[in-house]
């Protein structure tokens, strides 16, 4: 979920509780609050945890609060702040910039998971953190740390999480951390995504998934198909996430704001570009069919 912010780029509490619940009408059964969409590391720690209360006071699915760092010490605050704010589950993501070993990633996400009683789901993205949860780590630590129930795979490699999969207990979850591998993920036995795009295609992403569970395997393949634009749109080098998702947000109707620096202000281009895809889905710009 991405995080309103106000004309003067204050946190926008009130947007949030109404984006939140306009992200559960139109298909999320669960939402990530404080996370890189949401553009956690320019929220202070209060921002965080007044966010995670709004949302988990507003909704009744699942809100996993993004409160990793790149600082052991700081994600367990974040993450015992993230419970008191009523959060139901944490997304710790693998120490950015710091590129620990496969050892001290281990302990930090040991320690981080072992100072909560939230279940927590590892992100795994090693484009952004510069390194990757190995599967021997990702194996150990789901044996040694119960609450450890789930990962955000974003590494780009199905192969690699089909073998994962195979070394993880049967409870362990994979969700698709990259909305382009969705369908290939369900192929090897993820259960779902942790979405961008279903900031205006959240129905539709959910029915490829429901198609594809229940054997539909050409029916999820056409549902796909529409979607890659979106895929495409979602993150490019000149307006990478969050800069897409807030101006679909922005297109209907939804007053989320423009992103802090560094991100900056979006050009209106960008949400003549929306107008664009919404329509080639048969949108209006207010999430409905076109007339």
């Amino acid at each position: 979920m991405v995080t309103p912010f106000d004309v003067e780029g204050a946190l926008d509490l009130d947007m949030a509780a109404a984006l939140a619940r306009w992200l559960v009408d139109h298909g999320s059964d669960g939402l990530v609050v404080g996370g890189t969409t949401g553009e956690g590391p320019v929220l202070s720690d209060t921002e965080r945890t007044d966010l995670w209360r709004a949302v988990a006071e507003t909704v009744t699915v699942p809100v996993i609060a993004g409160s990793g760092s790149n600082d052991t010490a700081h994600s367990i605050r974040l993450t015992a702040a993230a419970e008191t704010a009523g959060a139901d589950a944490a997304l710790i993501v693998t120490p950015y910039y710091s590129r620990p070993s496969q050892e001290g990633l281990r302990g930090h996400f040991g320690a981080v998971a072992g100072s909560t009683s939230l279940p927590v789901m590892l992100y795994d993205i090693p484009v952004r953190t510069g390194r990757r949860i190995s599967c021997d780590t990702m194996a150990r630590l789901t044996a040694e740390v119960p609450n450890i129930v789930a990962v955000k795979d974003a590494t780009g490699d199905p192969a690699g999480a089909a073998r994962l999969l195979n070394h993880t207990p049967p409870s362990f979850e994979l969700y698709s951390g990259d909305d382009a591998l969705t369908l290939p993920l369900l192929a090897v036995g993820a259960v779902g995504v942790v979405s961008v795009a279903a900031h205006w295609v959240g129905r539709e992403m959910g029915e490829m998934i429901a198609a594809y569970v229940k054997g539909d395997v050409e029916g999820a393949r056409h549902a796909n198909a529409r979607l890659v634009e979106s895929y495409r749109f979602e993150s490019t080098d000149e307006f990478p996430n969050p800069l897409p998702a807030k101006a679909a947000c922005r297109v209907q109707g939804l007053a989320v704001g423009q992103c802090r620096p560094p991100m900056g202000a979006a050009p209106p281009e960008l949400e003549g570009e929306v107008r664009r895809i919404l329509t080639r889905l048969g949108r209006t710009t207010d999430g409905g069919p076109v007339a």
